[in-house]
């Protein structure tokens, strides 16, 4: 963790979470996983301690919100794109040729 703590919050886990965090700590495939989604996470070799791993899996979180986040943005402006292109090519269909005033 390369930046200054702020806050240290207690954080309640359910028994499926103990079990998904022991499943990080001991499975090389979900630590690799672990250190591909979140890029201050630990590297997948790397014995750490639960906070290191939650805050790990709190920035992978994160970024998969902000991707999630994101994509929905760009279809709204592929959306919105495709509706201003519509309208620009009914109005130019309308309008005359610039050739078209020539006497």
């Amino acid at each position: 963790m390369s930046q200054r703590v702020v806050r240290r919050p207690n954080v309640p886990l359910t028994a499926k979470d103990e079990a998904d965090l022991t499943l990080l700590r001991t499975s090389p495939a979900f630590r690799r996983a672990l250190e591909r989604l979140s890029a201050t996470g630990p590297s997948a070799d790397e014995e750490v301690g639960e906070a290191v791993l939650l805050h790990a899996v709190l920035a992978a979180g994160l970024a998969a919100i902000r991707t999630n986040a994101e994509e929905e943005g760009y279809e709204q402006l592929a959306t919105e794109y495709a509706e201003s292109s519509a309208a620009r090519r009914r109005v130019s269909r309308r309008r005359a040729p610039a050739w078209a005033d020539e006497s």
